[in-house]
């Protein structure tokens, strides 16, 4: 029981800590309307958050592996929490980029290497794949959950209320804000997190890191493990145009897209956790692999979808997006325990494969942003995802080589 309560804490705090930070999922437009700035402007800010996610990865996993996971995470999350109430008072576009690079020092530095390693020691070795398939699932619960309360502010502060673009999204950002702000002591306070220690927690010497280091560079299941993660990724990172994608080429309008791409959100909990159960059953690099295959093919069915199509058939599509890429997400970090690397430098693991596998976060919103200023229309965002699509199909490939070295 003691190891449920602190993966459903983990859950929880990861499902909280990361929305704010992708709030163009749901509300781009609206975003560009507050902060008065250009969608290359806002991927600039997202692509800050990439840079900073991969310079920090490394020395996440160095602090995992030597600070308690309870009090990273907590850390982060006050420090996630205060500059979201910077961000509600609608600040410039330079204040933005600080905003943006406060955010990839608090999630990628202290918190993203400490979850995942505290969920890796927690879960025995037949577990992995439910454990962060309930991880992942979980995650996506709350961050529906929030989603969906932030939407039903939004639309009443809107059209019930009368209210401004720029009032109903200073709401929904203070929803975001305020429930990092109280689960920081919730986490320090709550979390036994002894059995996620793993590592020695003394300073470890230049030559000690250095050892470490070369072991995880050294197994090839390392980097078959990160190209996994990174075109899983690609393919849920895709999903964030969504929101855009229908309103300029639709004619949806903000609310009816924000209600769509928060029912995929729903798909999260349905997806992640029903793949780490099969996963763990069925392979975990089979299902991964088939699963990638299929995400790919969704896209590009999305990307070529006529602009007249029927709104429920562009409903289908989108949710069975979600329902795919979100199960890549559940199963694709049970992955790294077929790496066979000791507890003690799992956290430097988590950090060369995240290193790898969440490289598209720097260069994804500048492509996107692109394409979409110079190709506008549907065809700027199709490019973008039939090339995410594509790339989908080279780690269906690395994941069905990762299964064949395992056995």
């Amino acid at each position: 029981m003691r190891r449920y309560l602190q993966l459903a804490v983990i859950t929880v705090a990861a499902g909280a800590i990361y929305p704010l930070l992708y709030l163009r999922q749901n509300f781009e437009v609206s975003m560009l309307e507050t902060f008065d700035i250009t969608a290359t402007q806002l991927g600039q800010c997202n692509a800050i958050l990439g840079v900073l996610f991969v310079v920090t990865y490394l020395p996440s996993g160095w602090l995992a592996d030597r600070i308690r996971p309870r009090f990273l995470m907590s850390l982060s999350l006050l420090a996630a929490g205060l500059l979201g109430l910077w961000f509600a008072a609608a600040p410039s576009f330079a204040e933005l980029r600080l905003i943006y690079a406060g955010w990839g020092i608090a999630t990628g530095l202290t918190f993203w290497s400490a979850h995942i390693k505290a969920v890796a020691v927690l879960a025995e070795e037949k577990e992995q794949g439910r454990f962060f398939g309930v991880l992942d699932g979980g995650r996506g619960l709350i961050e529906a959950l929030l989603a969906t309360v932030a939407i039903a502010l939004f639309a009443y502060w809107l059209t019930g209320l009368g209210r401004p673009t720029d009032a109903a999204l200073r709401t929904v950002i203070w929803l975001y804000a305020g429930n990092m702000l109280v689960l920081a002591p919730v986490v320090l306070l709550t979390v036994d997190d002894n059995r996620a220690e793993g590592g020695d927690r003394r300073a470890a010497s230049l030559r000690e890191t250095a050892r470490d280091l070369r072991l995880v560079l050294s197994k090839p299941e390392i980097w078959l493990a990160a190209l996994c993660i990174m075109a899983g990724y690609q393919l849920f990172f895709a999903t964030y145009a969504l929101s855009a994608y229908m309103q300029q080429n639709f004619g949806l309008t903000a609310v009816t897209a924000g209600m769509i791409t928060v029912a995929k959100q729903w798909m999260r909990p349905l997806g992640a956790i029903g793949a780490g159960f099969v996963g763990d059953y069925w392979g975990r690099e089979r299902v991964l692999s088939t699963l990638l295959v299929f995400g790919s093919a969704a896209l590009a069915s999305l990307a070529v979808l006529p602009l007249d199509a029927a709104a429920p058939v562009l409903l289908a599509i989108v949710l069975a997006v979600g329902l795919i890429t979100y199960a890549v997400r559940g199963i694709y970090w049970a992955t790294l325990e077929r790496c066979d690397v000791p507890d003690r430098v799992k956290g430097f693991a988590v950090g060369v494969i995240s290193l790898v596998g969440y490289a598209p976060d720097i260069y994804l919103p500048l492509i996107r942003g692109e394409l979409v200023d110079r190709i506008p229309g549907q065809w700027g965002y199709g490019i973008y995802f039939l090339g995410i699509a594509a790339f989908g199909l080279v780690g269906a490939a690395a994941a069905w080589r990762l299964g064949r070295r395992v056995r």
